[in-house]
């Protein structure tokens, strides 16, 4: 299930994206246009920040801004930032892996397979799909 965390985030993130003109966009603008509580989103994006998704400055007309255009922000990168890694389970993840403790065989596992799958489906999406997708859809 998609964390508040990561669903507040890619909403954030399509608001900064549709922005008209070079300016940064406030928290506070960001938090009443897409009714996220503001403390909430001021975590959210400063994680964002920090992964260099994002751009700040300072000030009286500073706020957040998008350090790429749209189309280069992939969503494998989003989505690793702030829900962690895309597996669900361990003994699949590509860049978080770890042996399950159940788990004498994991090749002959039928939880494994199926979590490959998944897996694999998922990063395909993700892989596929930038910020510009999302921040073109219609109203």
């Amino acid at each position: 299930m998609l964390s508040k965390k990561t669903k507040y985030g890619l909403k954030a993130l399509t608001y900064i994206a549709r922005s008209e003109g070079d300016s940064p966009i406030q928290v506070a603008v960001i938090a009443k246009s897409e009714q996220i509580p503001q403390k909430f989103l001021e975590s959210i994006l400063l994680t964002l920040r920090k992964s260099g998704i994002l751009g700040s400055k300072k000030g009286k007309h500073g706020g957040y801004y998008l350090r790429e255009e749209p189309s280069e922000i992939k969503m494998t990168d989003v989505m690793r930032v702030l829900e962690g890694p895309i597996a669900m389970v361990p003994c699949v993840s590509l860049n978080y892996y770890e042996k399950c403790d159940d788990c004498p065989n994991e090749h002959k596992c039928s939880v494994n397979k199926l979590m490959l799958q998944v897996r694999d489906s998922t990063l395909k999406v993700f892989r596929n799909t930038t910020l510009a997708d999302l921040s073109n859809t219609n109203e």
